[in-house]
């Protein structure tokens, strides 16, 4: 099943992101190789994207797992999370439609 996590960063987060941006990346790669990884990428604070100093806002994350729970496990370990970038994380089933 796909699922959407969503996560939302603290106030002036960049700092903290640039830190653990490394492991971050590192576990959507181990996600892309093993083939459940959709799409991924931050919310820029600003319309551009490269947002600079501004930073982001929080994160996108779409991907299969074999349960909910699997998923937030995933969620739950991920350095974003556990070095206080994201304040909070949401995770929802997803049924795709489109594109077909």
């Amino acid at each position: 099943m796909i699922y959407v996590i969503v996560g939302e960063d603290v106030a002036n987060s960049l700092e903290k992101r640039q830190q653990a941006r490394g492991a971050h990346v590192a576990r959507l790669q181990k996600l892309q190789d093993n083939g459940q990884l959709i799409l991924a990428g931050p919310f820029p604070n600003v319309d551009a994207t490269d947002p600079g100093l501004a930073g982001f806002s929080g994160s996108l994350i779409v991907a299969e797992f074999a349960s909910l729970e699997a998923a937030q496990v995933w969620a739950n370990s991920d350095p974003y999370l556990l070095t206080g970038v994201y304040a909070k994380v949401s995770i929802k089933p997803f049924k795709k439609v489109f594109p077909a």
